[in-house]
């Protein structure tokens, strides 16, 4: 199986670039299954219904949130009747919402996603890595689904690093979202997980983590707020990984960065 995850959408720079560049990377590369992280995707706040559809109906299977899901009010509404739209699974019972859900790939393959929220410097939610643990055991990697995909959004690497070891056989791919800068530690774990501890973000990199740079700069140089955080709009980079899934075990098999247009050195798969 072929599967894409990008990293965090951030404004419209972000939207743009992953609806008008998607549709050809899931021809290009005949991807099966594709996810990617929305939390960010109004103005850098949240997602709204109409940015998840439009995002989905180019070529995105599922959309992922985080620490933001909720900063677009109408989100608590839509959610419900959006299956393909995943909050992290660790907050608490009676959320909104869901954070796990099986879909079926275009190859026919069963795919278990969930969205996870770390705790280390952000919301105390429930432990990630007992909810991780309860949905595994409910829905075994080559009994219930044919491949499982974790965000882990989290602050910390050595969370996000854990929560891979944690899993190593047990998911196909662990990647983590949140910190907008994609790491060079995509590699597959002794039992056959594919990991990266940040895939980046779908945004503007001539910014603070996709931010205009004038008011960040002016935060932390004067520790007096001038003025509202706004997404960057320059040319996007789309940034995410590559994971081949062995169709008969669930595991990953390649792994590799791709990242796509704007400020970054461009990578690709060499393995599709």
């Amino acid at each position: 199986m072929r599967l894409m995850f990008l990293g965090d959408i951030v404004g419209r720079s972000g939207r743009q670039a992953v609806i008008q560049r998607l549709p050809g990377l899931v021809e290009r590369y005949r991807l099966d299954f594709v996810v990617i992280n929305g939390e960010n995707s109004a103005g850098g706040f949240g997602i709204t219904e109409e940015i998840c559809q439009d995002v989905l109906d180019a070529g995105a299977d599922v959309v992922t949130l985080g620490n933001h899901s909720w900063d677009q009010r109408e989100a608590l509404v839509f959610i419900e009747r959006q299956p393909r739209l995943l909050r992290p699974v660790n907050y608490p019972a009676g959320t909104p919402g869901r954070g796990a859900n099986l879909f079926v790939a275009r190859n026919g393959a069963r795919v278990l996603v969930m969205n996870v929220m770390g705790r280390i410097y952000m919301d105390a939610l429930d432990d990630p890595f007992a909810a991780v643990a309860r949905q595994l055991d409910a829905c075994p990697l080559g009994e219930q689904c044919d491949a499982t995909v974790i965000d882990m959004h989290a602050e910390a690497t050595s969370e996000k690093q854990a929560l891979g070891h944690f899993v190593d056989g047990r998911a196909s791919l662990v990647v983590g979202t949140h910190t907008h800068v994609p790491t060079a530690d995509h590699m597959i774990l002794p039992g056959g997980t594919a990991y990266m501890s940040d895939a980046g973000m779908c945004g503007d990199y001539d910014s603070v983590l996709g931010m205009d740079k004038e008011e960040p700069v002016q935060r932390f140089t004067s520790k007096i707020p001038r003025s509202r955080f706004e997404p960057a709009n320059g040319e996007a980079t789309l940034s995410g990984l590559c994971v081949e899934i062995d169709d008969m075990t669930g595991l990953a098999t390649d792994v590799a960065p791709l990242r796509l247009g704007g400020k970054l050195a461009p990578a690709a798969p060499g393995f599709w």
